[in-house]
């Protein structure tokens, strides 16, 4: 079967009011960064010359617009892509802590993310697809958590493989209690896993990783978990095999938003390209090193749907 699409993908897409300087009254500076983990991934996969697609909800207003024409603009097709003259664009601030990292302020109550309805996701947009990604914010709330099962369903129905990351954002929820079950639910239905060190050790209550991936493989059929590490690595199992890729450090560290989607995005296009049935250890350590080098490099830079690299880019920290 031929498929119109590599991946596509599913979930939040917004505005990143990214932390940028003061002013001269001493007023913080923000910069209106396109933003969303599903399309940061997507645009990680078409710099690196993967079709994808992103199925969604924003505003009709001049966020939401400027949000599509800038999906569109980095070859991500929009199709399922729809614009909700009833609700705004979803937005979040982001500050820039002094180590890189950030604190996030959500401006989400009725956002058009959580929006998007069952019956707005496209069936045959699925179907064309050869991966199919989400993460846990289109679960937060209805009707997108619907929405999102529903794709996930026309996912496992059309044999797609699916890629899932809980990136998880406690203000979002309601509890942590409800948080954990809907990125149980993502674990359990998906074939690749990426979750962040933080993630791993809250969800399984182990500070080891080693037994949190006991634990969640007793939940999840996924052959394929990474742990990312921040600026420590990442770490890969796969059958009986656990590889460690080493980082990429760096001293220009201006935003790490986005980095660890970039880290999926690259690891998504590994699977394209070799597979998931048969990968040695040299292939995964292959895959975590190019992986962690983009991810450096997104860190050096403002917001991430624009700020993806180029292969050569990537390949160039290996010289």
């Amino acid at each position: 079967m031929g498929y119109q699409y590599d991946v596509t993908a599913l979930g939040e897409l917004l505005i990143d009011f990214t932390q940028n300087g003061n002013s001269e009254q001493g007023n913080l500076l923000f910069e209106a960064n396109p933003g969303g983990a599903p399309c940061n991934v997507l645009a990680m996969l078409a710099k690196l010359g993967y079709r994808s697609a992103f199925i969604g909800k924003v505003g009709d207003d001049a966020f939401g617009r400027r949000l599509g024409e800038t999906v569109e603009k980095a070859g991500i097709s929009v199709k399922g892509l729809q614009y909700d003259p009833d609700v705004n664009t979803t937005l979040a601030f982001v500050h820039t802590l002094a180590d890189g990292d950030r604190d996030f302020s959500f401006y989400r109550e009725h956002g058009a993310d959580t929006m998007l309805q069952e019956e707005e996701v496209p069936k045959a947009l699925i179907e064309e697809s050869r991966i199919f990604h989400f993460g846990s914010l289109s679960l937060t709330d209805e009707p997108s958590s619907l929405a999102t099962k529903r794709a996930v369903t026309y996912a496992k129905e059309a044999g797609a493989l699916i890629s899932f990351d809980p990136n998880l954002r406690p203000p979002l929820w309601n509890s942590m209690e409800a948080a954990k079950e809907a990125i149980w639910y993502g674990i359990e239905n998906c074939d690749i896993l990426k979750i962040a060190d933080n993630e791993i050790q809250w969800l399984t209550a182990k500070q080891d990783y080693d037994e949190g991936v006991d634990v969640l493989r007793k939940r999840t059929h996924a052959s394929l978990i990474n742990v990312t590490l921040g600026k420590e690595g990442s770490i890969a199992y796969y059958q009986d095999q656990k590889v460690f890729g080493r980082p990429f450090a760096n001293d220009k560290v201006v935003d790490t938003t986005g980095a660890g989607d970039t880290f999926c995005g690259c690891v998504l296009a590994y699977v394209l390209a070799h597979g998931l049935e048969s990968l040695k250890e040299e292939q995964l350590l292959e895959m975590l090193l190019f992986a962690n080098a983009a991810a450096s490099i997104v860190t050096t830079r403002k917001g991430a749907i624009r700020s993806m690299p180029i292969r050569q880019e990537v390949e160039a920290l290996f010289v």
